[in-house]
């Protein structure tokens, strides 16, 4: 029997056995495969019956550590470029270890007046990085899924209270359906949140003006004053297809003359604002009543990592705190406890890393890996607008390359079929790894470019292997 206490002393050499991985991985980033289905076999050692008597510590660590390094999706590295997933700076993950090590509980105060205080300081100057003002409220979240909940949940708690309720005491029971307004750019998380916090994920009313799903503002007008009650506008700064934009400007104008709640869904479009090329492109964010962006796309900071900013500060309180048990300490503007102000209780301490890779590198540093990223979209875009077989969709605007391979003499069907097969066959080959979509119709490629690591090599890389690869299903 081997009792954790037994092995109070090992903590240190546990550490090492990771540490001495870190260099070999971190090579390999660069090198691998992103994907090798020949490594897959390694998981069964980690497969079977719980064990009665344990391995003790170093053999378990060493398992993990060689398994998980062989057969690990190298998504963090500089070739992936499906689903918009960065990496993890080194600053950041020198935070999330330091995390792991201090193990805080950053809910409460008291029990973590450092994970509070970091916390704090790391809203602040994410608030400054977006451009948004100070007074806005904050709390970070797993990810921009569990942000938009959180945002949404203000949402709601605001509405409510236009009907005279107190939703966050005595639930939905007796209030009218939430009106929820977005463009056809309406994300997957947005509808998600809604649906848990009890709205109706498919109660979104889109208002599109073509096949892309670009907002339509006039008919989003009608629609308001045809309410004529409050209502939930969503704007999407980056879509996931082609990474377009809602006009946010022009939204923010509507939800003032309606007395509409204006969310943005900003995941990882919200970073245009780091640089001055995108801007325009977030230009009124700092007029909507909440805001959101995911830590693990853009700022490349280790999962799980989500901010969410309400401009009236005190209804993240209103929508998440007060739960009347009395040995949770109360609200205090001094000493905030987090966990009043999200849907966690018990939090990990999410804002080390995030501390760290804004000291590391500040604003002009996350300026130009955004530029970087811009700079390398706009490259893959002009390899496939060069190309006499591919066809780019969508004009590039921020980090993701809508294209497809469309080779001369093919019907649309067949066509469709052929870029599925492509996607397929790229994953299946593992040295880049890019995934399909569906837009305006037809079956593409979106490879997104948020890694700190990618460089112009790896976009010629990933142009080359699509090329090659579409050549040879285009020959069986």
């Amino acid at each position: 029997m081997t009792d954790p206490l037994d092995d109070r002393e090992l903590a240190t050499e546990a550490f090492e056995l990771v540490a001495q991985a870190v260099k070999p991985y971190l090579d390999a980033l660069a090198d691998a495969p992103v994907h090798d289905a020949r490594t897959e076999g390694l998981l069964a050692e980690l497969d079977g019956a719980l064990p009665d008597t344990g391995d003790g510590t170093l053999p378990a660590v060493e398992r993990l550590v060689r398994v998980g390094t062989g057969s690990a999706t190298r998504s963090s590295g500089p070739r992936f470029f499906h689903f918009v997933v960065g990496g993890a700076t080194p600053a950041a993950q020198a935070g999330d270890w330091l995390t792991t090590l201090l193990d805080q509980n950053s809910g409460l105060w008291r029990s973590s007046p450092l994970a509070t205080h970091v916390e704090t300081v790391a809203l602040r100057w994410l608030k400054d990085l977006f451009g948004l003002p100070e007074s806005h409220g904050g709390v970070l979240t797993p990810s921009a899924t569990f942000a938009n909940l959180t945002a949404l949940a203000c949402a709601r708690y605001w509405w409510a209270e236009r009907h005279g309720a107190d939703v966050t005491a005595d639930g939905l029971a007796g209030l009218p359906r939430m009106p929820v307004l977005s463009s056809g750019y309406v994300h997957a998380s947005s509808r998600k949140a809604l649906q848990v916090l009890g709205l109706g994920r498919d109660t979104v009313e889109t208002f599109a003006r073509d096949d892309t799903g670009a907002a339509d503002l006039d008919a989003l007008e009608r629609r308001l004053a045809e309410l004529d009650a409050p209502a939930v506008l969503i704007a999407n700064a980056g879509e996931v297809n082609a990474g377009d934009f809602d006009p946010i400007e022009k939204m923010a104008d509507l939800a003032e003359s309606y007395r509409a709640w204006l969310h943005v869904d900003g995941a990882f479009g919200l970073f245009a604002a780091a640089s001055p090329r995108t801007a325009p492109l977030v230009r009124g964010v700092e007029r909507a009543d909440s805001v959101i962006a995911d830590g693990h796309k853009w700022l490349n900071v280790p999962y799980e990592s989500g901010f969410a900013f309400v401009r009236d500060a005190r209804i993240l309180g209103k929508a998440f705190g007060g739960w009347n048990a009395p040995y949770l300490p109360a609200p205090d503007e001094e000493k905030v406890n987090y966990n009043n102000l999200g849907p966690e209780s018990s939090r990990r301490a999410r804002a080390l890393p995030i501390w760290a890779t804004l000291r590391a590198y500040g604003r002009q540093g996350h300026r130009a890996m955004v530029e970087r990223h811009l700079d390398l979209a706009h490259r893959l875009g002009d390899l496939v607008d060069h190309s006499a077989d591919f066809e780019l969709l969508a004009p590039v605007r921020l980090c993701v390359v809508c294209f497809r391979y469309r080779p001369a003499g093919l019907s649309d069907v067949d066509t469709d079929l052929l870029n599925q097969r492509l996607g397929d066959a790229i994953v299946d080959d593992g040295r880049v790894f890019v995934g399909t979509t569906r837009y305006r119709g037809v079956t593409a490629l979106r490879p997104a470019i948020v890694n700190w690591l990618t460089t112009e090599a790896d976009i010629d890389l990933l142009f080359d292997i699509t090329s090659e690869l579409a050549e040879k299903l285009s020959l069986n």
